[in-house]
């Protein structure tokens, strides 16, 4: 399958890109510095652009079955309180322009990250994890994970939020818990390789169509 990749030079990006491509899926991956790709594929095609651009992104789209979408708002460090580096309104613009162009490129599956948290989840995560999203810039990306997720429910594109838990970057592979309405209760961390294989798995098998299934591992 062809797939358009947003966010492919992310930590978790890169995971969806190389386990993409070890599926034998051809990948254009629209990423702003191409220096940061240290992956060489025949099977993977690079765009240089902000997916903020309405032109880049319409021509990373083209020839494309789906897209899969690992963007989230950065910030300069992990430490809660860091500066922002994208804006506070950038998962939600992009899934506008989104949700206006992959319909005239005949593209109708999208997939995208969202996070346990996020909207009616809030009350479900752990009291001091909400303190952190209320009182730190972690709160930036949440809400516009809810505004990303309001947008794309309101479109007619066969789509899956998926509402990750915490992410780690261990490598050993744990059972995906999938939960809905807070059954059964997620527990609070994912590897970002196995959010990303269960990304291809959810493309691959159609699983999830119109939903937002929380995922952490048991």
């Amino acid at each position: 399958m062809r797939i358009l990749l947003l966010g492919a030079t992310g930590r978790t990006g890169r995971k969806l890109m190389e386990q993409a491509l070890a599926r034998s899926h051809c990948v254009h991956a629209l990423v702003r510095d191409p220096a940061k790709m240290t992956t060489r594929h025949h099977e993977l095609r690079l765009f240089t652009g902000s997916p903020l651009d309405k032109d880049c992104l319409q021509k990373a789209m083209q020839g494309c079955e789906a897209i899969l979408s690992a963007l989230n708002i950065s910030r300069t460090s992990d430490w809660p309180w860091a500066r922002l580096r994208t804006p506070v309104n950038f998962l939600s613009t992009v899934m506008q322009y989104l949700i206006e162009l992959a319909p005239q490129q005949g593209i109708n599956r999208i997939i995208f990250i969202s996070a346990w948290g996020v909207a009616e989840t809030r009350q479900d995560i752990p009291g001091w994890f909400r303190w952190f999203i209320e009182n730190s810039n972690i709160r930036y990306p949440y809400a516009d994970h809810e505004r990303q997720e309001n947008l794309v429910q309101q479109s007619s594109l066969d789509w899956t939020g998926i509402r990750a838990a915490g992410l780690t970057h261990f490598k050993n592979k744990k059972q995906v818990l999938v939960s809905f309405h807070n059954q059964p209760p997620p527990r609070l961390t994912i590897s970002r390789n196995n959010l990303a294989s269960f990304m291809l798995d959810t493309l691959e098998q159609n699983l999830y169509s119109r939903q937002l299934p929380v995922v952490s591992e048991k």
